[in-house]
């Protein structure tokens, strides 16, 4: 089969850029927009034509962004990015592709409701109403076809949530668990932790055996994770070889013994793909909720910024926010 980028032209893509509802610019690696899609250009006049990428983030956020753009790495995060002329900004899952000539990608699409499962359930609703009628036949008829219907879409919720590689929720339901711990910790201001977990030298496994035997690593990763945590935790796949866990009603102390339990377990195992036999080490970032500080975000963005300072400190290893 050809690849798609062989077939399309120059005049092909510049019209996908223009019609696709995500901001993308091409940014030089001190973060400056060298070229930009028109969804940016409505960000960009309100800016008052803001020239470098770090401007269409929140203040706190910009340092952040530049040490992204400047490592010339694949990245991918949930930011606060301003799309569309809005204002305030909105939350954007970002991504980074790094391209020829020390040049970087940038692509930031707001993040909404699964529209195709809205239709979906949309579309089972309008079906329910036709069995809705008065005769008793008709009311057992849609009694059992209700029934069906409620599996139908039980079964599409279930996928909406779930990564298909690793079968754990995906990076928007464990957003959204988190979400309501937050609003739940705070209501009855009990304790919340989180962790980010980073595979070590991922990319390394992927650039010497296959990204086929990368995906069994990952998974493999993904099942001992959730074999590894207690109930009522819930782990869930970030982003390609990141992953996190919510500990409910766990302060720093819990999680971080959890965190250095697993970095143990993992480092002690090795895992087996095919012929080959795979020692895997796991860098582990702890955050506990600050109540009345932090919002999710920012429990996640400390969580995350622990997470690079294990990588610092040698990885195979786990640091506790303050």
């Amino acid at each position: 089969m050809r690849k798609l980028a062989d077939i399309l032209s120059t005049k092909d893509v510049d019209l996908l850029l223009e019609n696709i509802h995500a901001g993308v610019a091409l940014a030089a690696r001190d973060g400056a927009l060298i070229a930009w899609n028109s969804i940016l250009e409505e960000s960009r006049k309100q800016l008052k034509n803001a020239d470098n990428l770090k401007d269409y983030f929140l203040r706190e956020d910009r340092e952040t962004v530049l040490n992204r753009v400047s490592g010339g790495m694949p990245e991918r995060w949930l930011g606060k990015f301003l799309m569309h002329g809005t204002d305030p900004a909105v939350l954007c899952d970002c991504a980074l592709i790094p391209t020829l000539n020390d040049r970087t990608l940038f692509i930031a699409e707001r993040l909404g409701p699964e529209s195709v499962l809205c239709d979906v359930i949309e579309t089972l609703n309008r079906r329910v109403k036709l069995f809705q009628v008065e005769s008793s036949f008709t009311k057992k008829l849609a009694h059992d076809k209700q029934v069906e219907l409620d599996a139908v879409v039980a079964q599409a919720r279930e996928v909406a949530q779930t990564d298909p590689l690793t079968f754990l929720y995906n990076r928007r339901a464990i957003i959204r668990e988190l979400q309501d711990e937050v609003l739940r910790a705070r209501r009855y201001a009990s304790m919340l932790s989180v962790s980010i977990i980073d595979v070590d030298h991922f990319k390394s496994i992927n650039d010497t055996y296959g990204h086929r035997v990368g995906d069994e690593v990952s998974r493999q990763v993904a099942q001992r994770l959730r074999e590894g945590i207690r109930h009522p935790d819930i782990v869930g796949r970030y982003g390609g070889e990141e992953f996190i866990i919510v500990l409910p009603n766990s302060g720093a102390k819990a999680a971080g013994e959890q965190a250095a339990r697993l970095c143990g377990q993992m480092s002690e195992m090795d895992i087996q793909v095919g012929e080959h036999t795979i020692r895997v080490t796991l860098s582990i970032g702890v955050a506990q909720l600050r109540n009345g500080d932090d919002t999710w975000d920012s429990l996640l963005k400390r969580a995350d910024n622990a997470m690079y300072e294990a990588k610092k400190r040698g990885r195979a290893c786990w640091v506790v926010a303050e």
